[in-house]
């Protein structure tokens, strides 16, 4: 009875530490905070404190968004322990450009959503279109797939990272482009990363795979666990 009730008191605190976590959410490029205000909605309910934060995706390049990100995040989190990411599409490759140049010494666990993580061929075939700049800003052509881009060089990732992305697409031009199973902005094959812990494939599309319900669950069991399935043990294949 004694060891019960330790075991018991030992869960309740793991869970209550647990709670006490911040999150931070990052929306996708042409996006604002309230795309992902579901998944904020879900993490408070358990217990996380939740900083969905907004930042001007069409205005500035990779390198200049991730110091604007960095100071909003540290000037939120500067009472934090530990900070958890939940990023979508852009909203990875920031967190990636941040622990390269300027790292966030208490990251704890990144779920990335639909990250462009190798880039996409979609930049590459139709990212010198006047049309493309406009609507995606100085981003848009950081996002090829090119050897010496700058997503190639930002090497492997040496934090927790587990990602999610989407094998149905809504927009058929766009998959038109890429090769292999996609979600209409990037393939399967190129949101993997090198260093990643866990990966997942859901059937769903890039622009709402964040406000998924399945997806939602499975990226909170995530940033309990540091899995997607309670049986899968192991890195996955890159």
């Amino acid at each position: 009875m004694k060891y019960w009730i330790t075991f018991s008191w030992l869960l309740i605190m793991t869970q209550v530490l647990q709670a006490n976590d911040t999150v931070v959410l990052l929306h996708g490029l042409m996006r604002q905070p309230a795309s992902m205000a579901k998944m904020a909605d879900a993490l408070e309910e358990e217990g996380y404190q939740v900083h969905n934060l907004g930042y001007p995706s069409r205005k500035k390049s990779i390198e200049e968004l991730a110091v604007i990100v960095r100071q909003a995040i540290v000037k939120r989190t500067n009472a934090t322990d530990k900070i958890h990411f939940v990023t979508h599409s852009l909203g990875g490759i920031l967190v990636r450009q941040i622990q390269k140049t300027d790292p966030l010494p208490n990251i704890g666990r990144v779920v990335m959503l639909a990250p462009p993580n190798q880039g996409s061929e979609i930049v590459n075939k139709i990212g010198h279109w006047k049309a493309f700049t406009w609507a995606n800003g100085p981003v848009g052509i950081q996002l090829g797939t090119e050897n010496d881009g700058l997503i190639a060089q930002l090497g492997p990732v040496d934090f927790e990272c587990g990602i999610i992305t989407g094998d149905r697409s809504i927009n058929w031009i766009n998959s038109c482009m890429i090769a292999g199973s996609d979600d209409g902005k990037v393939s399967t094959q190129r949101a993997k990363v090198a260093g990643m812990s866990a990966y997942k494939v859901m059937h769903t599309t890039h622009p709402f795979i964040m406000k998924k319900k399945a997806v939602i669950q499975t990226t909170i069991r995530y940033l309990k666990t540091g899995k997607f399935d309670a049986q899968s043990d192991g890195v996955p294949h890159f």
